[in-house]
């Protein structure tokens, strides 16, 4: 039972190293496949994903979302790259 215990604990650092690895390598291949551009009719700061994505939709892009640039939100546009 003493045996289980000890093994448990590494057990599950092995784990949880290779759950983050695999979450980060994933990460990476998306936002790779994507490339943002600023909107240009966008006015004002970006609180709204919803409404900064269909802003960049009628601008011809795939999507948009909002993101700090500096100290101000912005809308970023997506598009396939």
């Amino acid at each position: 039972m003493a045996l289980c215990r000890r093994m448990a604990a590494p057990f599950f650092l092995v784990l949880l190293i290779i759950v983050a690895a695999e979450t980060a390598t994933a990460r990476v291949v998306v936002e790779e496949k994507h490339c943002l551009s600023q909107s240009h009719s966008f006015s004002g700061m970006c609180f709204s994903h919803t409404n900064c994505d269909n802003v960049c939709k009628t601008e011809k892009f795939t999507g948009g979302k909002c993101k700090m640039d500096g100290t101000s939100r912005k809308c970023f546009c997506l598009k396939f790259c």
